[in-house]
């Protein structure tokens, strides 16, 4: 009965998740999850990580999973008898386990598998539908395929610098609004934007 009311809070504060802080507060208390403000598709404990840190504005498919453990591939065997010591057989856990930070504006597309390797996505990268992530992600990179490899950037580095010192996603969405009322090329068109080329 008490799982049932538990899943029934999470259904009501699942309502906002772009803006809800109680929401990002619970999924610190109770999985270590820590989720920035406006970034959703992340409220799943069974496919976000304990101990993963999700930036601000980040665009998570519903099916993307972030591990931060491996079997035991050196133990006897690969069952989670051998690493869970909740399962009663060990006392202590017995695999390292990683934490992954995926910084601010990152999108991480369908079936996207981030493994317990990496521990760092950066700013404004893209992770296509269908990658495994074996490494680290530099900013503004878009990784596709298994293993995942860098297929292009966003931007050229003297845009992203350009776009850098914006600091954009440090807004709040109703700073951001008026920002995208005012100049809506620097949403659109960024390289248009700052007289710079794409």
């Amino acid at each position: 009965m008490l799982n049932f009311f538990r899943k029934l809070q999470l259904k009501k504060l699942l309502k906002d998740e772009f803006k809800n802080k109680a929401l990002r507060q619970y999924f610190i208390e109770k999985f270590q999850i820590d989720v920035g403000m406006y970034s959703y598709g992340c409220f799943d404990s069974n496919r976000i990580a304990k101990g993963t840190k999700i930036g601000r504005y980040c665009s998570i498919a519903n099916t993307a999973v972030i591990f931060n453990g491996n079997h035991g591939l050196s133990f006897l065997t690969l069952h989670p008898y051998a690493y869970n010591p909740a399962l009663g057989f060990v006392h202590e856990e017995t695999i390292v386990r990683s934490k992954c930070v995926v910084e601010d504006d990152v999108w991480l597309g369908h079936n996207a598998i981030i493994t317990p390797s990496v521990t760092n996505i950066g700013r404004g990268a893209v992770v296509a539908a269908g990658a495994v992530v074996t490494k680290n992600v530099p900013a503004y990179a878009v990784v596709a395929g298994n293993p995942a490899k860098v297929i292009k950037y966003r931007f050229n580095a003297e845009l992203i610098e350009a776009i850098d010192q914006t600091q954009w996603w440090l807004k709040d969405d109703v700073e951001l609004k008026k920002i995208i009322d005012s100049t809506p090329e620097l949403l659109f068109s960024p390289a248009t934007y700052f007289n710079l080329k794409d």
